[in-house]
């Protein structure tokens, strides 16, 4: 339990700005408007979200999922077969062409084993870094959200992209998932994409893991890429590894041996992990404190 208590009060700024694949366009530019004016010149979140395109030249993820910036980055087409990109508008489409090509790579695995298709939130900025509102992370194109929501047999309008919510797929008092949305097809999702080779983690709602611990045969080890973490009811966090020869790119530690479905899960369902202390707020990270080649890479033309 200390060394929960200890994660928490460390993590508190992820808390502050969780991603929320719920908020609309419209309300996370007021909230964009309403955080910018506050940041200093130098915030690298205001930096870096003030640019509009990709820096040119050859994929180089850059530093750690939650300090870092890429260059090389491409698009996520906004449609392909089994994928859709939802708030477009964000212009948060950007990854590294690994992740692009995990992307459409599990997209096409996926009807096979019942989900019909991908709705895609947010990837990455075009040079990456911090982004004013939504995450802490997603800073090398190598993380995604992936709504937990079936892409319907049809082509969503912009409009509606930017603006229908994701289905909340956790019960009321938080202990489990919804029986009414939850079935085979999702537990079949979350295991195809754990499973990947490219995989170095899956972030989810603890009862969404509590779930796919229940439902799991004895082929377990896919599950210990399945990690809890707070709000994911309506999306998960996908991350994949660094791409082999990125020199630049660090690496999570990889997360230790076992499923993870026993006193460590169990942790997520006590007061402390639902209720947790804030700390004290935090500075704006600036420019000068992502890796040397993150203020060159902004500010190239």
């Amino acid at each position: 339990m200390r060394r929960m208590g200890a994660l928490v009060g460390v993590m508190i700024a992820v808390l502050a700005a969780p991603a929320v694949a719920q908020d609309t366009a419209s309300q996370d530019a007021a909230k964009r408007q309403a955080l910018m004016s506050r940041l200093p010149d130098d915030a690298a979140k205001r930096v870096f979200g003030q640019v509009k395109a990709p820096a040119p030249g050859p994929a180089r993820p850059i530093g750690s999922y939650a300090k870092g910036c890429q260059a090389g980055a491409v698009a996520l087409p906004p449609d392909g077969p089994a994928w859709q990109v939802m708030r477009p508008s964000r212009n948060r489409f950007w990854g590294q062409p690994a992740l692009i090509a995990a992307i459409e790579e599990l997209a096409a695995k996926l009807p096979a084993v019942g989900w019909p298709g991908l709705l895609v939130g947010d990837v990455a900025q075009p040079r990456g870094g911090p982004m004013i509102t939504g995450h802490e992370s997603h800073q090398i194109g190598l993380d995604v959200d992936v709504w937990i929501t079936p892409m319907p047999n049809r082509r969503l309008t912009p409009e509606e992209r930017d603006t229908v919510s994701a289905s909340n797929l956790v019960s009321l008092d938080g202990n489990g998932v919804d029986p009414a949305l939850w079935g085979p097809q999702y537990r079949a999702l979350y295991e195809t994409a754990a499973r990947m080779p490219q995989t170095a983690r899956i972030f989810v709602n603890a009862a969404i893991k509590r779930q796919l611990c229940r439902e799991a045969g004895a082929d377990r080890d896919w599950l210990r890429l399945i990690r809890p973490w707070w709000g994911h009811n309506d999306h998960f966090h996908w991350r994949i590894a660094c791409p082999k020869g990125a020199t630049e790119c660090e690496n999570q530690a990889p997360p230790p041996p076992g499923d993870g479905c026993g006193k460590e899960l169990d942790w997520w369902f006590t007061q402390e992990a639902r209720h947790p202390k804030p700390g004290p707020p935090k500075p704006p990270i600036r420019v000068s404190d992502l890796p040397a080649a993150c203020a060159a890479l902004v500010a190239t033309p």
